[in-house]
């Protein structure tokens, strides 16, 4: 049996090409690595990761050193829903959400990984195996740069082949962001999906004006446009703003996302498997919106997401996110004709520098 013998984390924090940022989390100059690695009875390695936008990784750490590797060791690591529940209810008094839930996000990874490693399939055959390619777009963290380089990086993001572009939204006037999605409207040409994310910065009648506002511009979606848990006014939102809406990034459950899906308040669900528990509720999260007849889409992690949304018959628009992982991997995210390729390698594939890692260690 493949039962767990060691659980080794590691916490590196990622220095960013450029400074990022966006309408409510500020500055962002590194982005924090909370990776976790399984080893079974028999030496078989599975690989999972988290990460922050620059707070709370060491609690995540601890969580993962001092919790989980003590409840686990010994059990058997094909049973994944079982060992799910069992560190969901283990960790729940001291820790719904938040760190705990990232850190439980990052060891289920790595189980699946596991799992798919031994059986000798990629992840996205294992989970169901709908569709190795997932249209793909570039999400830019770009609310502060000027227009020029706005739609210098967007070139920059066509010519390596994406053929979809997310902007940044939530400028102190709303009228500094209608002019910069004209002018990316009008960059692009027609038919080019073009989205826009705000972060949770409105009220939901700020956000419903907005929405009318960007109508003209044909978007594919407006993205967090309130923050997580306003339900009603999500609903709101979808109803009288005209725009379809995206979000989902900052639930941490699968009945967050049932309340969502319900109320109304969502057209395009987008769970990240980094921290809503896993690659276990994600699926389910995929198969409730399926439930609904709805989309699923992503955020964030999109070497290991490109597996989830090629195993759901309604996976679109995979992130390319703005936190890549393409210096301290292997194996980079494949693109063709503006799909992103789930990729053959046994597990998720992703070949960590752990050597290069190392020498981030927080």
């Amino acid at each position: 049996m493949p039962n767990i013998v060691a659980v080794t984390p590691g916490f590196h924090r990622i220095p960013l090409p450029v400074v990022l940022s966006d309408s409510t989390h500020g500055l962002m100059s590194a982005f924090e690595l909370i990776t976790v690695r399984i080893t079974d009875a028999e030496g078989a390695e599975g690989v999972g990761y988290t990460y922050t936008v620059g707070r709370n990784g060491g609690a995540i750490m601890d969580t993962l050193a001092r919790e989980i590797e003590e409840l686990v060791i010994g059990d058997d690591a094909d049973r994944i829903e079982a060992l799910w529940q069992k560190l969901w209810w283990a960790l729940h008094y001291g820790g719904r959400g938040g760190p705990t839930v990232l850190a439980l996000s990052a060891f289920d990874m790595a189980l699946w990984d596991l799992k798919a490693r031994r059986a000798g399939l990629p992840l996205w055959k294992l989970l169901g195996g709908h569709d190795p390619r997932v249209t793909c777009y570039a999400g830019g963290i770009d609310l502060d740069l000027p227009l020029d380089a706005l739609l210098a990086q967007t070139d920059g993001n066509l010519s390596r082949g994406f053929r979809a572009i997310k902007m940044k939204v939530g400028r102190p006037k709303l009228s500094e962001d209608t002019a910069r999605i004209a002018a990316m409207r009008e960059h692009l040409g027609d038919g080019l999906p073009l989205m826009v994310d705000a972060n949770m910065k409105w009220t939901a009648d700020q956000a419903i004006r907005a929405a009318r506002a960007f109508q003209p511009f044909d978007l594919t979606w407006l993205e967090e446009p309130l923050q997580p848990d306003d339900m009603a006014g999500h609903a709101r939102v979808v109803r009288e703003g005209g725009v379809p809406i995206a979000t989902g990034e900052n639930l941490r459950t699968l009945w967050d996302f049932r309340h969502l899906i319900a109320s109304g308040g969502v057209t395009f669900p987008e769970p990240d498997v980094t921290n809503c528990g896993g690659i276990t509720p994600f699926m389910k999260i995929a198969h409730l919106a399926e439930a609904f007849n709805l989309p699923v889409t992503s955020h964030g992690a999109h070497d290991v997401t490109v597996h989830l949304l090629a195993a759901c018959p309604n996976g679109q628009f995979l992130e390319a996110h703005g936190f890549g992982l393409e210096r301290y991997i292997e194996h980079p995210l494949v693109l063709e004709d503006g799909k992103a390729v789930a990729p053959d390698r046994p597990g998720h594939g992703i070949v960590f520098d752990w050597a290069g890692l190392a020498r981030l260690a927080a």
